[in-house]
């Protein structure tokens, strides 16, 4: 018996519709731009953040390997 998790492979076409039209009569045809637009800031946001965190751990990996050759 195989397990496959909800969001993956169990979704289809029908359950894609019916979460688009809840959230049609929850936020209106109006809202939704915003509501992406937002969400799009949000991601920005946040890859923008986890490359700030990457290039910190790099630097900080960098100038362990030189502390260690001198």
């Amino acid at each position: 018996m195989q397990v496959t998790p909800l969001l993956f492979g169990t979704i289809g076409f029908w359950e894609i519709l019916l979460i688009v039209l809840a959230f049609l009569l929850l936020f209106g045809g109006k809202k939704i731009p915003e509501l992406m637009r937002g969400l799009g800031k949000g991601v920005k946001s946040f890859r923008e953040g986890m490359n700030e965190v990457e290039g910190e751990i790099k630097e900080a990996a960098k100038e362990k390997d030189s502390d260690k050759k001198e």
